[in-house]
């Protein structure tokens, strides 16, 4: 039996937040929600907000809070290039006085903290697929570097906290996920060509097609998350959350028109910079340590993310009309 408690998701009220809150709260611990929404949207916690269990707060961690908590999951920071670039700046401080203050507050509190990590860490990489061990290939001043490096110096903050004060920490390197309450104008790929297949429009390819990504299902990530922080506390990570099964972005494409029945077409776009041409993660230390793996198949997972497209786009042109 799990001992309840009280427990602060930053970024609550986002995509992975919002999952994270649902699990948490629905295993009976308190759960306050953290969420400035810059990206994260009221909508997403909505059937949370009368649960006694269940606190929403605007804040923004660039800014110090002076909370109790058991454990804190910093989930903060905005993830998808179209939103993270819109203010570099502000993404930076977002990931470093972020992970400064949340550090803090579980140093003060001695609480357990999990860093929502990123693949963006190994940037375009050299070695495939990709290892906790290994460093990267990342552009230090392009322009995804306000999220990449924002994120790799966030994890620096992190072990040197463990290091120095021996603030219990966890660091979990998301690649990409996807599932219902993704921003629908978020610009990830997922979220892309269904929105475009939904309204019939082209299907916007960026180079030829042929670059990889693994997908992984919300659930399955949550899952890995809980797992993680419940681990001793000698276990730091950082360790790979993600799908190790690669697809093609043209056979992500070709499988949304088949779910969707859409008509839509696929067109090329010029390949933006610092895109990666492969993603894929090692999940070997995630089976060891955490005795996890993914178990939702991409179009079961799919099929449930246009179903959550189709309802959104449904409610919006009632509220229009």
């Amino acid at each position: 039996m799990i001992e309840p408690s009280r427990i602060m998701v930053t970024g609550g009220a986002g995509f992975l937040g919002s999952h994270l809150c649902e699990r948490l709260v629905e295993a009976g611990h308190e759960v306050l929600c953290v969420d400035n929404f810059y990206t994260g949207r009221r909508r997403n916690v909505q059937r949370l907000l009368d649960h006694a269990g269940f606190e929403l707060m605007r804040h923004d961690v660039t800014f110090p809070l002076f909370i109790e908590v058991d454990e804190i999951y910093n989930l903060a920071c905005p993830a998808s290039p179209i939103h993270y670039q819109h203010d570099p700046v502000q993404t930076t401080k977002t990931s470093v006085h972020g992970a400064i203050n949340m550090l803090g507050l579980a140093k003060r509190l001695r609480a357990r903290i999990l860093q929502a990590s990123t693949s963006e860490v190994y940037g375009d990489p050299t070695i495939h697929p990709q290892t906790e061990d290994y460093w990267g290939n990342v552009n230090p001043i392009g322009l995804r570097s306000c999220y990449d490096e924002g994120k790799r110096c966030a994890e620096t903050l992190f072990f040197d906290y463990w290091r120095q004060h021996r603030v219990p920490i966890k660091v979990a390197r998301i690649f990409n996920t996807y599932g219902p309450r993704m921003h629908p104008n978020d610009g990830r790929v997922v979220s892309n060509f269904i929105m475009q297949a939904l309204r019939g429009e082209d299907i916007t390819l960026y180079g030829d097609g042929a670059q990889t990504r693994s997908f992984c299902y919300v659930d399955d990530l949550v899952e890995a998350f809980v797992r993680l922080m419940a681990t001793p506390e000698a276990v730091t990570g950082p360790i790979n959350i993600g799908n190790p099964s690669e697809f093609t972005i043209r056979e992500l494409a070709l499988k949304v028109i088949d779910l969707t029945g859409s008509r839509s077409q696929i067109v090329h776009r010029p390949l933006p910079q610092d895109d990666p041409k492969q993603r894929c993660p090692d999940i070997t230390q995630a089976k060891a340590v955490l005795g996890w793996e993914p178990v939702t198949p991409l179009e079961d997972g799919l099929r449930k993310t246009i179903a959550y497209f189709d309802d959104l786009l449904t409610a919006d042109a009632l509220q229009a009309s």
